[in-house]
C-alpha cells in the first residue's frame, strides 16, 4: 500500500516521520530512503516579524536549510540552502535545477546525485533485474515495470474524514506489515523463505518486509520530472518482495498529481 503524507509548510510532517521511523525500528520494522529534517536558528533580536525571506518561516525559529538523513543508515547531509543566503554567499547556481524552477531553496547537483545514487542502491538490492548486466540502472518509466509480487499484505485503514491532522489519519505500524493467523491472503514470507516475481519468472530471496520512505516528491519531482529521479522511479514501480508499502510525503497541493501518478501500482494509496 502507498501511503501519501501531506501537511502545510512547517505542520511537523518530518518530526512526525521520525518519530514513526523510530517506532517502527523499536518494533523491528526497518525504513528505506530518506527523511527531510530543516535546519533551524532562534530568531535575531529585533526581528520584529515583518516581510521575511520566502522559506524561512515563521515563529521563534528561522529556516536555513534542508538536510537529508539517509535511512537505513542514518547518513546526513546538507541538501539545501535558502536561496536568499546562497546568493549572499556566492552560492546560487542560476544554472542548477532548483533555480530554473524558482524553488526558494538552492539544491546543487551533486546533493541531487547523492541521494539518488542512494535510491538507486535500494532498488538494486531489491530488484536485480532491473539493472542490466555493466550495472546501469533501468528506468521503469521509459522500461518494463516489475508487477505486484505473488505475496499479499495486509494494509492500514481508510483515511479518515476531512479534517483531521495527518498524524490521526495515517495509520502506519507494525501490524501494518504483519497478518494475523486467518486473515486472507497469503502470509509474509519469513526470513529464509523465498518470493516469486511472477513477470521475470525468477524467485529472489525474501527478508523481513520494511517501509520505503520518500521526504519528498516536489515541484522539481511532480511538476517538472527531475529532482530525485531515482526516488520517482521506486515509487513507480510499486510493491515488491520485501517492501510491500512506502510513504511518500508531499505539499498538499501535490497529492492529486502524486495520486495520479502512483496509486494504481500500488493498488490504491491512503
Amino acid at each position: 500500500m502507498l501511503f501519501i503524507l501531506t501537511g502545510g509548510v512547517q505542520s511537523g510532517k518530518t518530526r512526525w516521520l521520525e518519530r514513526l521511523v523510530a517506532e517502527l525500528a523499536a518494533d523491528g520494522v526497518e525504513s528505506r530512503g530518506v527523511l527531510a529534517p530543516g535546519v533551524w536558528r532562534p530568531r535575531a533580536d529585533g526581528d520584529d516579524g515583518g516581510l521575511r525571506p520566502p522559506g524561512s518561516g515563521e515563529g521563534a525559529y528561522e529556516k536555513l536549510g534542508i538536510d537529508n538523513v539517509l535511512l537505513p543508515q542514518g547518513e546526513r547531509l546538507r541538501f539545501a540552502r535558502r536561496r536568499d543566503l546562497a546568493e549572499r554567499d556566492g552560492q546560487l547556481n542560476p544554472a542548477s535545477q532548483s533555480a530554473a524552477a524558482q524553488l526558494a531553496w538552492e539544491i546543487p547537483g551533486e546533493s541531487l546525485a547523492r541521494v539518488n545514487a542512494h535510491f538507486e542502491m535500494l532498488a538494486k538490492s531489491t530488484l536485480p533485474e532491473q539493472w542490466t548486466s555493466d550495472g546501469a540502472a533501468v528506468s521503469t518509466r521509459s522500461g518494463q515495470r516489475a508487477p505486484n509480487a505473488a505475496v499479499n499484505f495486509p494494509h492500514s485503514e481508510k483515511r479518515p474524514p476531512d479534517g483531521r491532522s495527518f498524524e490521526e489519519a495515517a495509520h502506519v505500524s507494525r501490524e501494518t506489515f504483519v497478518r494475523k493467523e486467518g486473515e486472507g491472503g497469503a502470509a509474509a514470507p519469513a526470513a529464509g523463505e523465498n518470493a516469486c516475481i511472477p513477470a521475470v519468472g525468477r524467485t529472489v530471496a525474501a527478508a523481513r518486509p520494511w517501509l520505503l520512505v520518500v521526504d519528498e516528491l516536489g515541484r522539481l519531482e511532480l511538476e517538472r520530472g527531475c529532482g530525485l529521479t531515482a526516488a520517482l522511479d521506486l515509487v513507480e514501480r510499486g510493491p515488491v518482495p520485501g517492501c510491500p508499502h512506502a510513504l511518500v510525503v508531499v505539499r498538499a497541493r501535490l497529492r492529486d498529481r502524486a495520486e495520479e501518478r502512483f496509486a494504481a501500482a500500488w493498488g490504491g494509496c491512503e
